[in-house]
This record gives structure tokens, C-alpha cells and sequence, in this order.
């Protein structure tokens, strides 16, 4: 079953569109660029994938599970990681995974084994007590990431996590999520960053609110043609 079916997405927010008929599929276990300019509408899709807003127009389907008419098994198998940092900055890291795996309906004792096990393959392990203020921007994002596999969801949306960054870290919580895949998890991953995209990554780029291109990134451009092959589609898109 395909792990994520957008079709005919549209959305506005007063006389701004800020998406016009996207439609794209991922499957499972598959890695997907959403790659486009600020502004795109990359945000605007994510927010609406993971049930932010009510879509004015179109479909969103997480294996089979529509948002809009089932949204509870839909978001059931859907882990997300926001562009705007959501950590409680006061509470230590496992005291913010532990809330969050009571939000899904994980026992504490569960919720403290699977946020263990998520801070560890991270690396962080050895912060889990410390309070999330003290640290820094790449381990408060790998807190993020590990907070949204609590509930060993089958599909992650993250929306710009390496903004910010230093190469380091942007390089680290790549290769992770990336190695999500192998496990069978499906990953729609949000950037305007184009070397965060290798050849077989599914791509698709949005501009000004509309798809551009979708398909494989060797398809489009060979890696070192990648940005001119991007700023002669935003040019079309003009």
C-alpha cells in the first residue's frame, strides 16, 4: 500500500494561494525531497499532511487512511518533525519524550524503554537528564527526530530540521533519517537545501505553490548540474 497519496491539493490563505492541485505519491520505505525556494509552500503542505489545517481542496491519504474522513488511523502511522522547534526547554529530554509518549497513548514504562532506545541509536543517550536548554541546536533536533519514532510510526514528515545547522550536524541527522528507510519507513524530508538531495532520492519541487517536477533526482539533473537543472525550473515557474 502506498504510504502517502496527495492528490489535487489546494490551499489558501485568504487571496493568497498557497498551494495549487499538487498531487504526489511516496512509497513505503522510499526517500522524498520536497525541495523548493522559502515560500514555496513546503510548510503549507506539510501542515496539512499532518492534519494542521483542513485541506479546502484535495485528498491526503496515509496508508489508505484519509486525513479528512479517518484521520485517527491516518495520523496513527505518521511521525512529524516541524521546521519551528516544539520542545519544552524547561523539562529534561526523556521528560519531553515521556509526555510525548503518553500523548500517544504509550504506558510510561513503554514510553521510557522506546525513548531509550531512539536517544541511543542518536547518540545522545547520555543527555537524556539533561534539560533540553542546555543543549544545542543539532541535539535538540535529534531529540525531535526521536521523539517522533516513539510510536515506531511507518511514515516521517520533517519539515527543514537541518536549517540552522552546522555541516556536522546537518551531515549526522541526514544520514539518519535516511537510514529510517532501510527499516521500512517512508520519509517525505522538506528543503531548500540542494546538497541534501543524492541521485536516488525521489524528487519533487514545488514552487510558488505548484509541482514542478517529480521522479528520481538522477532523472532531472546529475549532481553537479543539479542547481542549474533547479534555477532554469524556477525560471519556467516565473
Amino acid at each position: 500500500m502506498t504510504a502517502l497519496v496527495i492528490e489535487n491539493l489546494s490551499h489558501g490563505f485568504g487571496r493568497r494561494k498557497a498551494l495549487s492541485d499538487v498531487s504526489l505519491t511516496i512509497d513505503p520505505g522510499a526517500f522524498m525531497v520536497l525541495l523548493g525556494p522559502n515560500g514555496a509552500g513546503k510548510t503549507t503542505l506539510v501542515s496539512l499532511a499532518t492534519g494542521l489545517y483542513n485541506a479546502q481542496q484535495g485528498d491526503i491519504r496515509i496508508f489508505g487512511h484519509s486525513i479528512s474522513r479517518d484521520p485517527l488511523p491516518a495520523l496513527a502511522d505518521l511521525g512529524v518533525v516541524f521546521q519551528m522547534p516544539t520542545l519544552d526547554l524547561d523539562l529534561t529530554v526523556m521528560d519531553n519524550l515521556a509526555y510525548h509518549a503518553a500523548l500517544r497513548g504509550l504506558s510510561r514504562a513503554k514510553g521510557l524503554e522506546r525513548a531509550s532506545v531512539e536517544l541511543e541509536r542518536l547518540g545522545i543517550a547520555e543527555r537524556a537528564h539533561d534539560k533540553v536548554r542546555a543543549l544545542s541546536g543539532g541535539l535538540r533536533r535529534r531529540v525531535e527526530i526521536a521523539r517522533a519514532l516513539l510510536h515506531d510510526p511507518r511514515l516521517l514528515i520533517v519539515d527543514e530540521a537541518t536549517a540552522g545547522l552546522d555541516v556536522a550536524g546537518r551531515h549526522m541527522l541526514l544520514t539518519h533519517v535516511r537510514s529510517l528507510c532501510g527499516e521500512g519507513i517512508s520519509v517525505l524530508w522538506a528543503t531548500h537545501m540542494l546538497d541534501e538531495i543524492e541521485p536516488a532520492d525521489r524528487l519533487a519541487v514545488l514552487h510558488r505553490g505548484s509541482l514542478r517536477w517529480t521522479g528520481a533526482a538522477s532523472e532531472l539533473a546529475s549532481p553537479e548540474n543539479l542547481e542549474a537543472a533547479f534555477l532554469q525550473l524556477m525560471g519556467e515557474a516565473a
